[in-house]
């Protein structure tokens, strides 16, 4: 992120620009998970640990491992999928969202290729494509909470939050306590500044069997923005390699340290309640 001067800085802007980041880190990973291949997940078997612990470095040669496996054969629909989901984790978007494309052609009707697709086009920044793919590739007489949850991502990216939490409390309908639904919903009220009942939800989303550490580091999030540092530090270092666990930290230390946002995004908390 950006720093703002200290005369243009907005916290409303400012927590808007942090939670947007980590919805848009939430969506591309909500359809993961333990599988052999489900929609933009890696099969861990393909390396000596899991992807989610892996640093920059060993994210980088995983990603140019998995796209020569792709370049071998671009029409491959599991080569493609990961490598477009390698892309976005390592913040290459605008080539992840070309692998997807060319995926979607070989794959026009593929429920799973067009949520993966959509999902690259959000991460791409292309918003309102993105929902119209994921919209594309719900199918009403089945509905995938996978695909409620990304939708109500991409709404919230759009300021459409009340959508976006009708589509979360629908896949919960779907997939009852599912923690990267209840962290989206969390992140829904923290983008409108609501940090008590967004600190609530992502609590619940942590305490769920199956919630990662994405779930956990946006709890850290939402406690520290509340000006509970401590709190937030103890949080973000939980289940995480020493490295990334410093590299958490440092990034919340950034945030917290920017004319004190936290004191003032919760002081504008309280005037809108």
């Amino acid at each position: 992120m950006n720093a703002r001067g200290p005369q243009s800085f907005s916290s409303s802007r400012f927590l808007r620009a942090t939670a947007m980041a980590i919805l848009a880190v939430t969506l591309a990973g909500c359809g993961t998970q333990k599988k052999e291949l489900t929609t933009g997940s890696i099969p861990s078997a393909s390396f000596s640990k899991p992807v989610q612990s892996m640093n920059a470095t060993e994210l980088s040669a995983a990603a140019e491992s998995i796209g020569k496996a792709y370049e071998r054969n671009p029409k491959d629909r599991a080569a493609g999928l990961n490598y477009a989901n390698m892309l976005r984790m390592t913040g290459r978007n605008d080539q992840a969202l070309a692998v997807m494309q060319q995926v979607a052609i070989n794959f026009p009707t593929d429920r799973e290729v067009l949520a993966a697709y959509g999902k690259s086009q959000a991460a791409a920044g292309q918003l309102e494509q993105a929902l119209s793919t994921i919209t594309r590739a719900q199918t009403p007489d089945r509905p995938d909470w996978k695909l409620k949850s990304a939708e109500g991502a991409i709404l919230d990216q759009l300021g459409r939050a009340g959508e976006a939490r009708q589509r979360y409390r629908e896949a919960l309908d779907i997939q009852p306590n599912e923690p990267t639904v209840l962290s989206n919903l969390g992140m829904s009220y923290l983008l409108n500044k609501d940090l008590k009942t967004a600190e609530t939800y992502l609590r619940s989303a942590v305490g769920q069997p199956g919630a990662d550490s994405s779930v956990r580091q946006n709890l850290a999030l939402a406690v520290g923005l509340q000006g509970r540092f401590p709190e937030a530090e103890q949080i973000a270092r939980q289940e995480l390699s020493p490295d990334q666990a410093e590299a958490n930290v440092k990034y919340l230390r950034s945030i917290m340290s920017q004319q004190n946002a936290w004191q003032k995004l919760a002081k504008d908390d309280k005037g809108t309640n």
